[in-house]
């Protein structure tokens, strides 16, 4: 190797760091202001800013997704907010689908991976504005946990569980509605409960992807994990003086014009990197 050479591998490791500081301090960023949904937007990061495979990049989101929620949840938990009732019945079944879903996407190319996971987005998208536009009641905060329904409950966690194995997402984008539409239950409330939900899957769902082969960039995980930890707190103080609506109406446009970006990738320049 040249010492040119040299110096090049040098800075590329250096941008490389930079840029996952930058964009984990923006997905935590989202994290803390909507209380939730920025883990959606860690695969395509990893693949296509940090440039991993689909393969490695599932699992190294879903290590910074599972983090990110265990920390969320603990500071909910102090507070209060936790349904643990609910989350006790969704945590079972998503544990199963998680497992089940890593098995499915282990299984699967990484186009058809992305191809997937547009329409995934795009729900996203939809259920996230459509949350943004119901705004919150003032005295929401008062209520406490309902009753919940084994089979709705358990339903919804073995499909978000699934989804949490196959793409490497925490799923809060699909279990936070879920609450609120199917059980009624407070905003803040649904919120707390989600991140204890994704924390407890995530874990079973890394390590069935441990336990496959998976092997992450581990620096630039950890380094984009503690980021996104920041972020999060950075984008709490933001959320506090945002309008939810004006939050989930900006993040449903991000995301809906990234499965936008990843589509037409797919289709007309070849698609995600392999590996």
């Amino acid at each position: 190797m040249t010492p040119w050479q040299g110096a090049g591998v040098v800075l590329n490791e250096r941008m490389e760091i930079v840029l996952a500081i930058a964009c984990g301090l923006g997905i935590g960023a989202v994290v803390g202001a909507i209380g939730g949904g920025g883990a959606i937007l860690a695969l395509p990061v990893f693949v296509y800013v940090l440039g991993e495979g689909v393969g490695s990049a599932s699992t190294a989101s879903l290590i910074v997704v599972t983090l990110g929620a265990a920390a969320g949840a603990g500071t909910q938990a102090r507070q209060g907010h936790v349904c643990w009732r609910v989350a006790a019945v969704f945590a079972g079944p998503a544990a199963v689908g998680a497992y089940l879903g890593t098995i499915a996407g282990s299984s699967v190319s990484p186009r058809t991976l992305i191809l997937v996971f547009v329409p995934v987005m795009l729900v996203a998208a939809a259920m996230t504005y459509a949350r943004g536009s119901e705004g919150e009641p003032a005295d929401e905060r008062l209520r406490g946990c309902p009753r919940p329904e084994p089979l709705r409950a358990g339903g919804s966690g073995l499909l978000v569980g699934g989804m949490t194995g196959f793409f490497g997402v925490g799923g809060g984008f699909l279990i936070v509605p879920a609450l609120t539409s199917l059980l009624g239950m407070p905003l803040r409330r649904a919120i707390a409960t989600s991140l204890a939900v994704i924390g407890l899957t995530g874990v079973v769902a890394l390590g069935a992807h441990l336990s496959r082969g998976a092997e992450p960039d581990w620096p630039l995980t950890i380094v984009l994990s503690g980021a996104a930890a920041v972020g999060a707190w950075l984008g709490g103080s933001l959320g506090n003086r945002a309008s939810s609506a004006a939050l989930g109406h900006a993040f449903a446009f991000v995301v809906a014009l990234l499965a936008l970006a990843l589509l037409a990738d797919v289709l007309l320049l070849g698609g995600p990197p392999t590996g």
